[in-house]
């Protein structure tokens, strides 16, 4: 277990610098793919409840170092995905398009909900997605398109970051 969490951790770390180092500034993308969330996703269904947690934190921490965010907040709104997404371990073939696509919209949507009651509870420090504007629009739809690609790409490393059977929790 620890090897796998190792080898996520690290690839969360190489993804979340990717996505605020890189990615946001690009000024063609009108948004940047929320791929640390993605990850988290695959890392959750694949192992279960409880690496979908601790990855989710962890990408959270991340993630909360290198952005403007109240600190925690993205650790809360991963730790509760990742938990969701380990509800449907080794449930759901992954494998194809059309599943994971289905995957990374209701994460991105679950995670526009959640920021929502977050914001409500929180008016002053935390601001809500617009469901309707073009931006969350955007991120919806990268994040569908490469929810795919990103699983298969992540299945290249499946060797080192799945767990036994017996150790699922």
């Amino acid at each position: 277990m620890i090897k796998s969490f190792s080898v996520s951790t690290l690839i969360l770390l190489c993804v979340t610098l990717l996505e605020s180092a890189v990615l946001a500034n690009i000024s063609v993308l009108p948004v940047v793919p929320d791929l640390a969330l993605i990850c988290v996703l695959y890392f959750s269904i694949e192992n279960g409840k409880l690496m979908g947690e601790a990855t989710g934190f962890v990408s959270g921490v991340f993630l909360d170092f290198l952005s403007a965010c109240p600190f925690g907040l993205n650790c809360l709104l991963r730790t509760i995905i990742g938990f969701i997404g380990g509800i449907f371990n080794k449930t759901l073939n992954t494998e194809g398009f059309f599943i994971p696509a289905l995957l990374g919209f209701c994460a991105t949507v679950l995670k526009a909900i959640l920021l929502w009651i977050i914001s409500l509870l929180y008016p002053s420090s935390v601001v809500a997605y617009n469901p309707f504007t073009i931006v969350f629009l955007f991120e919806l739809l990268f994040n569908t398109i490469l929810t795919p690609f990103v699983f298969k790409f992540l299945g290249l490393f499946r060797k080192n970051i799945i767990l036994k059977p017996e150790t699922i929790i």
